[in-house]
């Protein structure tokens, strides 16, 4: 009741109103019948219970938005113990290469007592050889990492376009995305 009187207190007392020449209950008044009209979409909207249903609207779309934040920040947090598990094995792998480049000095030691010449030969072909390891393995931890953090966000952005396109859209931006993926990747 108080939404329909606040609005019937605002045109009767409505400067505008008395402006109009004649009485203002009259039937050739516009601003008369503009404002019966008015009061009578506000009544057809308060009595279909439009703001109710406006309402139960709103609330089910922060429903779905909250879901959807929801699933993202789970995405994130899957993602954040992914790169601190190859953060670890890249550690792992430095270590492993620290130890690699001990044993060949080591070695290299032991070889100077046979021949100087020799030991600066072998020295040379040890620290390539580690080095090598270390960039293929750094390569491959780097490789994985890109990939699946490219498979994690393939899926978050399938998933985020699928529900809000329609099938061909969708057919389109796959395809397109597909040969983004592939092109950056070669």
């Amino acid at each position: 009741m108080r939404l329909l009187t606040t609005p019937i207190l605002l045109a009767v007392s409505a400067v505008p109103a008395f402006a109009a020449g004649g009485p203002f209950f009259d039937l050739n008044n516009t601003t008369f019948v503009v404002t019966v009209a008015f009061l009578l979409f506000v009544g057809v909207l308060l009595y279909l219970k439009v703001p109710g249903l406006v309402g139960g609207i709103l609330d089910k779309r922060a429903e779905g938005i909250k879901t959807e934040i929801d699933e993202a920040r789970a995405l994130r947090d899957e993602a954040q113990s992914i790169l601190a598990t190859y953060e670890r094995k890249q550690k792992e792998v430095q270590e492993l290469a620290d130890k690699i480049v001990a044993n060949a000095k080591g070695e290299a030691k032991a070889a100077a007592v046979d021949a100087k010449a020799e030991l600066k030969l072998a020295i040379k072909r040890r620290l390539k050889a580690a080095e090598d390891q270390i960039a293929s393995a750094e390569a491959s931890a780097i490789k994985e990492v890109r990939d699946t953090a490219i498979s994690v966000a393939t899926k978050v952005a399938g998933e985020v376009i699928a529900s809000k396109m329609s099938a061909k859209d969708a057919g389109r931006m796959i395809d397109a995305a597909i040969k983004d993926v592939g092109a950056k990747l070669h």
